[in-house]
């Protein structure tokens, strides 16, 4: 029966012939390759890789050896739901890139489907660290598609809102470096201060976060009577205070030795890639929008823009230190420049909500207030209903306003047709564009010095992904 094994018409040549691939109908007796021997079936030459130059193969890739690993998107260090993807070579970064998108939430096309005045309600959202900064840009924006202007006391306690907003911000910044980089104390004391800043920031407007307190046109409503000593009791409290982080942080040897020389980019790279704020001034470069195209009245205002030359991770520390500093100062001057008068445009088609008053509850309208609105005539009861439902009407044309947010500049392109919602909203959005800054400050680095690298950056995804 083995002799007919050969006839088969599929298979290996198994006959005494095919048996050897040195003896092959096509090899010559003893021309076997020694790396790749090869024998005849009846589907062609068949080689068998024998190998023997794999040691040489592994003395090539030796030190080559590269694994992937992904930091995020659920991780305490990546600000959020923030992906990283790090190729490896050991402990070295050799390549990193941002995978955004996972806090997506449509902001910008939920705006054309409400009025103006609700649309602070969700920029508001956005970069939820800083939500006073995004709701002034927003309503500056609005207002220059009105050509109106707000009064003055509406824009002394916007700066005054916002500087606090900066304040409350930086400190999250250094409070979660700390914790990423393992200065827990940092961290208790950052966030310690935080709460004063929203223990305040409630006193004033309502609310912790989220505030939807500037309206365009100017405030939903007046300061309470005694914010300004609040006000400064504050003052009091952070001039106490801040001098610990110097203490703390800043003479702290392992801190400096984690940050210094780490996440290196200079002004150039800066300029390329679209960075600003504390990260481009940490580079040398003192562009502030509040100095260099001042906003709601900051012309008025005595401060200084700090900047450093080292443009790494130390640099931007210590900046937002300073900047906090500044900010207070900005704080004093607009508490003394706070006059009596209105805090929103006289015009009766803007103006909403109308001399709102809120009730016992914290939640709602007074009673007086309903009873004022019901007690007049017809007609302005029909005015405020329209005015809330539908809102008021905006002069077609687009315009752009920036403002310097904590984390840079934070602009907003607003497009309108003459209606009452926005035709268009895009939003410049400062942690989007700085976060790009990412793969050139890590790769060449050690991983934990990208966590360091990104606590630098401040990104707030939900103003990235929004």
């Amino acid at each position: 029966m083995t002799e007919r094994l050969s006839d088969v018409t599929t298979g290996t040549d198994t006959s005494e012939v095919g048996r050897d691939s040195t003896t092959g109908p096509d090899s010559a007796p003893g021309a076997a390759d020694p790396y790749a021997s090869s024998r005849q079936t009846t589907e062609g030459t068949v080689y068998t890789v024998t190998g023997g130059d794999w040691d040489e193969v592994l003395a090539e890739a030796a030190g080559d050896e590269r694994i992937i690993m992904n930091l995020g998107p659920q991780h305490p260090s990546t600000h959020g739901v923030l992906r990283l993807v790090l190729e490896l070579e050991g402990e070295t970064v050799t390549q990193a890139r941002s995978v955004i998108g996972y806090l997506h939430t449509g902001i910008e096309k939920n705006l054309e489907y409400r009025n103006w005045t609700q649309g602070v309600t969700f920029v508001t959202r956005m970069d939820y660290l800083a939500p006073l900064h995004n709701e002034a840009a927003y309503c500056l924006a609005v207002e220059k598609l009105l050509g109106v202007t707000v009064p003055e006391r509406a824009q002394t306690i916007r700066v005054l809102l916002m500087e606090l907003n900066r304040i409350s911000s930086h400190l999250v910044a250094l409070a979660t470096g700390g914790m990423e980089l393992g200065a827990l104390t940092g961290m208790t004391a950052g966030f310690r201060e935080r709460e004063e800043v929203l223990h305040l920031l409630e006193f004033l407007t309502g609310l912790r976060m989220n505030h939807a307190f500037i309206r365009p046109g100017g405030l939903s409503q007046d300061l309470p009577v005694d914010a300004p000593q609040r006000i400064r009791d504050f003052i009091k409290v952070m001039d106490s205070r801040l001098p610990d982080y110097d203490k703390l942080l800043t003479g702290q040897p392992i801190w400096r030795n984690r940050l210094e020389g780490v996440g290196y980019l200079p002004v150039d790279a800066c300029l390329a890639l679209g960075i600003t704020g504390p990260i481009l001034r940490s580079a040398g470069l003192a562009w502030d929008l509040r100095k260099i195209e001042p906003y709601s009245g900051y012309e008025n205002y005595t401060f200084d823009v700090p900047t450093a030359n080292e443009a790494d991770s130390f640099a931007r520390y210590r900046l937002r230190v300073e900047e906090i500093h500044q900010s207070l100062k900005i704080v004093k001057q607009a508490v003394d420049r706070l006059e009596p008068g209105p805090v929103m445009v006289a015009d009766a088609k803007i103006a909403w909500p109308a001399q709102l008053t809120i009730g016992a509850d914290g939640m709602g309208n007074s009673l007086e207030h309903v009873r004022k609105i019901m007690g007049q005539s017809m007609e302005s009861l029909i005015h405020h209903f329209k005015l809330v439902t539908e809102g008021f009407a905006v002069p077609p044309g687009q315009v752009y306003v920036p403002i310097e947010s904590p984390r840079g500049e934070l602009g907003y392109h607003v497009v309108s047709d003459g209606g009452t919602r926005p035709m268009r909203v895009h939003v410049r959005e400062p942690s989007f564009v700085n976060l790009q800054s990412m793969p050139a400050m890590c790769e060449g680095g050690m991983v934990a010095d990208v966590i360091a690298s990104v606590a630098s950056i401040d990104p707030v995804m939900g103003g990235c992904d929004r």
